[in-house]
């Protein structure tokens, strides 16, 4: 497959495998990710970290499970603003910001909405009331469609790197 023209930096094959351990286990420690990939720990450290001041890998994280958390309910929300202006969107942005309970925020395209968000809260009393006391008082808000999510069907964090070619 041919390598993707708008990759900004080229990646071998080794590269790709650390990425890809990565993003499956980020706890890996360097030794562990250098055993799996063939390569003893200071080349493997290097191109971790060539990697990271590249801006490929931008973090670490730990994926929490939700419903053992008591977060069981995520809503979708497709929200329409009352202006089209870069204003009105930054403003938007800067708030939706603040709310931890939104892990996703797109601007869209194709739908009768300006954003789509991803939002997890605990049941539906709480996401009434974030609704009513925060996504609905943001400035430009001017609709709101809520779906449901009843299963996670994929719920992934990995990208999909075989279009980096070979």
């Amino acid at each position: 497959m041919p390598a993707n023209s708008k990759t900004l930096v080229t990646l071998d094959r080794i590269d790709r495998s650390i990425l890809d351990l990565l993003q499956h286990n980020g706890a890996l420690t360097n030794q562990e990710l250098a055993d799996k990939v063939g390569l003893s720990p200071s080349p493997c450290l290097r191109r971790v970290r060539a990697m990271e001041e590249a801006g490929i890998i931008l973090g670490r994280v730990v994926l929490l499970d939700h419903k053992k958390l008591g977060l069981a309910l995520t809503a979708v929300i497709l929200i329409g603003m009352d202006r089209h202006t870069p204003e009105r969107f930054a403003a938007f942005e800067a708030q939706v910001g603040e709310y931890p309970e939104i892990q996703e925020c797109y601007l869209i395209t194709g739908q009768d909405a300006d954003y789509m968000l991803k939002v997890v809260v605990p049941d539906m009393d709480h996401y009434h009331h974030f609704l009513l006391n925060h996504i609905t008082r943001i400035p430009g808000v001017s609709g709101v469609h809520s779906s449901f999510v009843l299963r996670r069907v994929i719920d992934s964090t990995s990208l999909p790197l075989s279009y980096l070619g070979q």
